[in-house]
């Protein structure tokens, strides 16, 4: 079976530590014997942060523009011939200061239709000070930017700590709370952080190792897949801003299409591509202002079932349950939930 690759997305404001965090997961991911690699955005035409990343790292460049808005479909194209040529483990983006993430993860999910790749999470680097200054100030188009870095973000990393008082920090995490008000708030100086804290928070990766640890806990899993799912330190993951679904089996047409109608109004987009039980096609939907749209194609090459979620801290628990009851699926081992966002 074809890997699905995570992605993670790097965002924050220009001096923050974006490039910092990004060379420790690097070196995070080489020392587990993986294969990570990295999508490099900059709004100018030469990428500086690009040489700070090792030689034998593969790397895309989007140069000249920001993929949020002019060259956001260069992403999904970079991205998937990346992954192709490349065949890496895990893609990391490092999105300029500048970008509307939003946007960023409509077009990283756009390549899950045609490709076997997961939005794993939104990592927003906060510059602490930066943040305080902006939000007393309260004007100007950077303060909006930044509350929706913030507003967007499935994990935030506070940074540079040490350049505020105690009182700052408390104000700085109210702030952080008052926007979103489920992401981790991991407090650091120069992005020291533990690499497989924040990527628990954050999604994580599981080697194979892992995986036969999650398999042996099965068992386990299943008789507390209610605490799993209502409680708990899980319950900041089960709210997220994007939730892609495999299909393994198909769905029944109209039980689908009853689906969609019923989507939260938490979800803002939806798009996939299904095969129904009860027609001989398969069909592309689109989603998007409460309307849906169906449309029968002929995918050419192996293009997977997928249905794949976009919103603001939506419950992807909830999306899930419905979507397996569909399949004739009862329940899915934690290491196959995926949890994007």
């Amino acid at each position: 079976m074809e890997q699905v690759v995570p992605v993670y997305i790097l965002s924050g404001f220009l001096g923050s530590g974006k490039t910092t965090l990004l060379q420790r997961l690097l070196d995070h991911w080489k020392n587990q014997g993986l294969r990570p690699a990295v999508v490099m955005n900059e709004l100018g035409e030469v990428n500086l942060d690009g040489l700070l990343v090792e030689q034998t790292v593969p790397m895309a460049e989007l140069l000249g523009g920001c993929i949020c808005c002019s060259i956001r479909s260069d992403l999904s194209t970079e991205l998937a011939t990346l992954i192709k040529k490349e065949t890496p483990d895990v893609v990391v983006i490092e999105a300029t200061g500048a970008a509307n993430p939003l946007e960023i993860v409509d077009g990283v999910t756009e390549i899950s239709l045609y490709q076997k790749v997961e939005l794993k999470s939104l990592i927003t680097v906060v510059d602490a000070a930066h943040l305080l200054e902006l939000y007393r100030a309260q004007q100007g188009a950077t303060y909006r930017l930044m509350q929706e870095q913030i507003r967007c973000a499935s994990v935030l990393l506070l940074n540079k700590i040490d350049r505020i008082t105690a009182e700052e920090a408390e104000e700085v995490n109210a702030v952080l709370r008052k926007w979103n008000a489920y992401a981790p708030i991991l407090p650091t100086v120069r992005c020291e952080v533990e690499p497989e804290e924040l990527l628990r928070d954050a999604g994580g990766v599981l080697t194979d190792k892992q995986l036969e640890e999650v398999e042996d806990a099965r068992e386990s899993f299943l008789h507390d897949e209610d605490e799993y799912t209502t409680g708990g330190t899980h319950t900041s993951h089960d709210h997220v801003m994007a939730y892609t679904h495999y299909f393994k089996r198909p769905v029944n047409s109209e039980e689908f299409e009853q689906f969609v109608k019923e989507l939260p109004r938490d979800v803002y987009r939806a798009k996939g591509i299904v095969t129904f039980n009860d027609t001989s096609s398969r069909f592309l939907f689109q989603y998007a202002y409460r309307e849906a749209d169906f449309m029968k194609i002929t995918p050419q090459g192996e293009v997977p079932d997928v249905a794949v979620f976009i919103g603001e801290h939506f419950s992807s628990n909830e999306l899930r349950t419905r979507l397996l009851e569909m399949e004739g699926r009862t329940f899915v081992r934690p290491s196959t939930v995926k949890r994007s966002l």
